[in-house]
């Protein structure tokens, strides 16, 4: 879970930089990423809060290969553990997840919009 971690520092990045409404739905995006590893820890039995508060640390110092070592239940070093992960599996897992949100959100407008007023009845 390192690539969620790095990908919400350079988004929360991002945020600073974009203007008007649009960066709160990219600071939100940031957290959303932030809250995978939480909710694996959580899962795991783990204090996530803790964890995830030392691997956000560590991410900031630029330590981009930190991650969650769910057998000690705490942060350590992906490239010496030995886990990758696919480029294009991340990018087609965030697209979907970004695609569903999206999704649910329009619907929710939808539903929210006033019924129409029917006439002769």
């Amino acid at each position: 879970m390192y690539s969620e971690m790095w990908m919400s520092k350079h988004v929360d990045d991002l945020a600073r930089t974009v203007e008007g409404k649009r960066s709160l739905a990219v600071e939100a995006f940031a957290k959303a990423l932030r809250q995978i590893p939480t909710y694996i820890l959580d899962n795991g039995g783990f204090d996530s809060a803790e964890v995830v508060g030392q691997l956000r640390a560590l991410h900031t110092k630029g330590q981009k290969t930190m991650g969650i070592d769910i057998k000690k239940g705490g942060v350590g070093d992906m490239a010496e553990l030995g886990i990758m992960e696919s480029y294009k599996s991340k990018l087609s897992q965030l697209c979907s997840a970004a695609e569903a949100a999206e999704m649910i959100v329009r619907v929710d407008d939808i539903i929210r919009c006033a019924p129409r007023q029917r006439q002769g009845m």
